[in-house]
């Protein structure tokens, strides 16, 4: 049984270090590579905005490794810096959803991410809802950290839109091995397990 148990803190380690990749993969040519694309320089509440979630998926990479380290009084203590970074997550992501959809409607102009756009406030809506919950649900181990990686899950949307439209060239709504894809990570952490899920066909 011990093995199983620590067998499953590795596993949520490493599904934080996957969301990490994700969200940097998306926003490679955009942010974190972008002197190597030309890219314009950003706004500079654009370039908070990249910070705080960098330092969001930093953070909760941390968090997953301290308690596979079993540093629990750190992770609790962390925890409370988190939960700071989250608010501000979710008002400065808001924030430049409606700056975004204000100068597309400006402009008169869908552009290529305006579903992006649009999903936006409902992610950063379930973001605040799960990590409230993974707050309130703090002294039960077993369901804080399924609601915080659900969380954590829930913020890889617009990174996995840019990555899809990157690589297909396609709206989301015809790439559905990628939607497919988030989903299944959505059901195998909602369900209860980390690799026991309907996709993998494979249990404890």
């Amino acid at each position: 049984m011990a093995v199983e148990h620590e067998l499953t803190r590795s596993q949520y380690r490493w599904i934080a270090i996957g969301a990490g990749i994700i969200a940097a993969t998306g926003f490679a040519r955009t942010y974190y590579l972008r002197f190597l694309f030309h890219t314009p320089d950003l706004p500079p509440l654009v370039q908070i905005h990249g910070a705080i979630m960098t330092l969001w998926c930093i953070g909760f990479i941390i968090q997953t490794w301290l308690i596979e380290a079993r540093q629990i009084r750190l992770h609790q203590r962390l925890g409370i810096g988190m939960a700071a970074l989250a608010t501000i997550v979710v008002l400065l992501g808001e924030t430049l959803t409606v700056n975004g959809v204000a100068e597309e409607a400006r402009l008169h102009q869908l552009g290529k991410f305006h579903y992006l756009l649009g999903i936006n406030s409902v992610n950063l809506l379930l973001f605040a809802v799960l990590v409230g919950l993974g707050i309130a649900f703090r002294g039960k181990p077993d369901v804080h950290k399924r609601l915080m990686v659900l969380a954590a899950v829930t913020l890889l949307a617009p990174a996995v839109a840019r990555i899809v439209l990157l690589f297909t060239h396609k709206p989301l709504r015809n790439s559905s091995p990628f939607i497919h894809a988030f989903y299944c990570v959505w059901r195998s952490t909602l369900s209860g397990t980390v690799v026991s899920t309907p996709c993998s066909r494979s249990a404890h």
